[in-house]
């Protein structure tokens, strides 16, 4: 169970939630929704235990199982997938020793060994071990990672596999609070569908923030709204029953009623001033009066509601690219691996002046590094990369490696750019960026907001070729559907990998790329069903 009394959320001595509490009983399901940059996932940090409570108090009964928007496996890159998601149960280091202890003996065959080996066996089935490992083979191959991949370093994992085999590590440990932060993030379609089945057949507490509308309706029974009117002010929770679906109906009918509610508020506050105001100067009784009116004014005052506040309507526009040469891009003979895996072979394809280019794969399949070596992030083992003359390329990662911790907002958006301080803010405030937060650390964003600035620095470079890989993950619904209109509208080029159908539907890319083979064809609508399971 979960339970929060009278919480204060503060970051950078900013209040962004006072007074608030809520309960979570073992068996509920709950999502935390609201707009990007409104404090859930400094709210969700706080509840793990992750940052440190401002004031009020908060229980937790049983071990808490914590996913991040940006899950970081870096200190196990040497451990394979299946040992690190059982270091959710201390599994790893006794299935370890026992397989070291198991070649001991088989070399050694001394009496002393074999009972060094047999001792560990024993332990390791009483710890559940034997039972325990394939239980978490079949959470990872849920969650789409396939059996050969499950034994491999995750040193050589794509990002996606990394967020996977850690969202695996923190079902599998059994704890008896989930927080989970945007967790169908990379997630084909068939693993959304195992996930949702597997968090409604969950008996324990769960605190879900995300932006996947089929997940909130399938998989929660109840909604927190953290509604944040104004970023200098602190926001509020408001509970409501039911799906995402039966939240927004309730939602829009309280809005509906509290806007009517502060229009009869404020017109019977203008007719008692306005009465009050015209007896003010007359004989002393009507001054008593007015003196009377003036008080009641004040206590309306005092008690009235405000309408809740329109969500300002986000509209990027990106601007001309630099004209660009017939024949933008070309690539031949590429390949990748790592170590002794390969990852893909001779891919060769071609980018025109205003293509989009959708690539296409299973994960795993090679498509972030594709993209990074493009982007000159890695190198090739073979092949070439060939930029016509005159081709600027935006790359945005989709771990926003591009973003640094300490840096202010406005810092990353001047770096390559002339523009004053003035039209920065301009550019970042139409992604929805406004305020302070243009002197905000980068590091303290929220993933929508990360999201937004690093798609900001790529309008800010003035580029003509954009390699965006899931470019929509962690935005609302609403700055989803205005930067993948943005993009549609582009002339630019683009190589895209994406899991967002409809954001692809809005792009209508030209062709796609299927990789690992590297085989090139027409995109039609035959392939959207394809994108959301590759």
């Amino acid at each position: 169970m979960l339970l929060v009394e009278d919480i204060r959320v503060e970051v950078g001595g900013k209040v962004l939630l006072e007074g608030a509490s809520f309960t979570v009983r073992a068996g509920e399901k709950v999502g935390l929704v609201g707009r990007n940059g409104a404090g859930k996932t400094s709210l969700l940090r706080i509840l793990a235990g992750e940052a440190p409570i401002a004031g009020g108090s908060i229980k937790r009964s049983g071990a808490v199982g914590y996913l991040t928007q940006e899950p970081s496996v870096e200190e196990g890159r040497e451990r394979s997938a299946i040992e690190h998601v059982l270091s959710g149960r201390d599994l790893h280091k006794a299935a370890l020793e026992l397989e070291e202890l198991r070649h001991e003996a088989d070399i050694q065959r001394s009496p002393e060994a074999v009972d060094r080996f047999t001792d560990a066996q024993d332990a390791y089935e009483s710890a559940g071990g034997y039972a325990a490992e394939p239980e978490a083979r079949r959470i990872l191959a849920g969650l789409g990672l396939t059996p050969g991949r499950a034994d491999m370093r995750l040193g050589v994992l794509s990002g996606g596999e990394r967020r996977r085999v850690e969202l695996a590590r923190i079902l599998f440990q059994g704890s008896g609070v989930l927080l989970l932060d945007e967790p169908t993030n990379h997630l084909d379609n068939d693993a959304r569908n195992w996930l949702m089945s597997f968090l409604r057949s969950y008996r324990g507490s769960l605190l879900l923030v995300s932006h996947d509308l089929v997940l909130l309706d399938k998989s929660i029974t109840r909604i927190l709204h953290f509604d944040r009117q104004s970023t200098s002010a602190p926001g509020e929770l408001v509970e409501y029953k039911g799906t995402y679906s039966q939240y927004r109906l309730a939602r829009r009918r309280d809005e509906e009623r509290r806007a009517k509610l502060a229009q009869r508020q404020q017109s019977e506050i203008g007719r008692l001033s306005n009465l009050a105001e015209s007896m003010r100067h007359q004989t002393e009784k009507r001054a008593r009066i007015a003196k009377t009116l003036d008080s009641r004014v004040k206590r309306l005052k005092a008690t009235a509601v405000t309408a809740a506040r329109k969500e300002r309507r986000i509209k990027v526009r990106f601007p001309e690219p630099p004209r660009a040469p017939k024949l933008v891009l070309e690539v031949t003979g590429l390949a990748k691996g790592y170590g002794d895996l390969p990852v893909f072979m001779d891919v060769g394809f071609t980018v025109d002046r205003g293509e989009k280019l959708l690539i296409m794969g299973l994960n795993g399949a090679g498509k972030t590094s594709l993209l990074r070596i493009l982007a000159g992030e890695t190198e090739a083992d073979l092949g070439a990369v060939n930029f016509a003359p005159g081709i600027s390329v935006g790359y945005y990662a989709q771990e926003h490696e591009g973003l640094t911790p300490g840096k202010e907002v406005l810092e990353h958006l001047s770096e390559g750019t002339t523009a004053t301080e003035r039209e920065l803010r301009t550019l970042i405030g139409a992604f929805g960026l406004s305020g302070d937060i243009a002197f905000q650390d980068a590091g303290t964003l929220s993933g929508g907001e990360k999201t937004k600035l690093a798609l900001a620095q790529l309008v800010a470079g003035r580029h003509n070729l954009l390699l965006l890989d899931e470019p929509t993950n962690n935005l609302d619904p609403q700055s989803r559907g205005a930067i993948g209109a943005a993009l549609a509208s582009w002339p630019g080029s683009m190589v895209v990998v994406t899991h967002d159908t409809d954001f692809v539907q809005q792009l209508s890319p030209q062709r796609v790329l299927l990789m690992p083979e590297g085989t090139v064809d027409y995109y039609s609508d035959d392939l959207a069903e394809l994108v959301a399971l590759a």
